[in-house]
């Protein structure tokens, strides 16, 4: 997040001689897109954590590990929002993702310029200031289209395409979307609620949503109580982890 391309990933990534031979020596193939996918892959599979009030709640049949803004809000999920139908769940377990790339137009918002007249910038944590995007722009450099998979496939079908995150822990991995352009939940929600960015290449999943201020809370409410109480054991583990640890 924050990088402008995959191609600046790659060479930061072969500048730094901590990463010479890891990958030849954990895939048999040189640091490229799909080995550095892998490498992701890898450390993102080792995050199990799934020990949350919902999880206890949902799967525990605990009836008081979450409250009822929070039951209301899985019930939005699931209906009124629909964020089921990418973040899919199932009886068994919940990752909250269909492994799917959509369009939500959000990229091709900041690709064509479209912008609110202000934006939010982090001066502490937990703490932002609005300034115009102009002074913004005229101290920072021009960031390149964000085209999305298209950036890989060049497939002009595949512009503005991102795959669908997970939601486990997401209340403590601000900011929001591929790019970071979100400061906050409420934000994201506000986007979805308003229906994403129309475009015509708009996924048809992606539409208005008619939230009122209650529901949104709710939903908010739902999706705290994903956090787990392991987080602080993995996030030790992984600065603990050698660099270039594939177990």
């Amino acid at each position: 997040m924050g990088n402008p391309s995959v191609a600046i990933v790659l060479r930061k990534i072969r500048s730094l001689s901590d990463y010479h031979g890891l990958f030849e020596a954990a895939f048999n193939k040189p640091l490229n897109m799909e080995t550095l996918g892998m490498a992701f892959a890898s450390y993102q599979r080792s995050l199990n954590s799934a020990n949350s009030p919902f999880d206890q709640w949902h799967f525990g049949h605990n009836n008081t590990a979450v409250n009822a803004s929070v039951k209301r809000g899985f019930q939005l999920f699931k209906g009124k929002a629909n964020c089921i139908a990418c973040h899919n769940i199932n009886k068994n377990s919940e990752l909250f993702t269909d492994h799917k790339l959509h369009t939500t137009e959000h990229g091709y918002q900041i690709s064509m310029h479209q912008r609110l007249k202000k934006q939010k910038i982090l001066v502490a944590p937990g703490q932002y200031i609005e300034i115009d995007s102009n002074l913004f722009d005229s101290v920072s450099e021009k960031k390149p289209n964000d085209v999305g998979l298209y950036e890989i496939t060049e497939n002009p079908k595949d512009r503005w395409k991102y795959k669908t995150p997970i939601l486990r822990n997401i209340a403590l991995t601000a900011p929001y979307m591929h790019d970071g352009a979100f400061k906050t939940l409420e934000e994201v929600i506000d986007f979805y609620n308003q229906g994403g960015v129309r475009n015509t290449d708009l996924d048809p999943l992606i539409k208005p949503l008619g939230l009122t201020a209650h529901e949104k809370t709710d939903l908010l409410a739902f999706l705290n109580s994903l956090t787990c109480s392991n987080v602080d054991g993995l996030i030790s583990d992984a600065f603990a982890a050698p660099v270039g640890d594939t177990k």
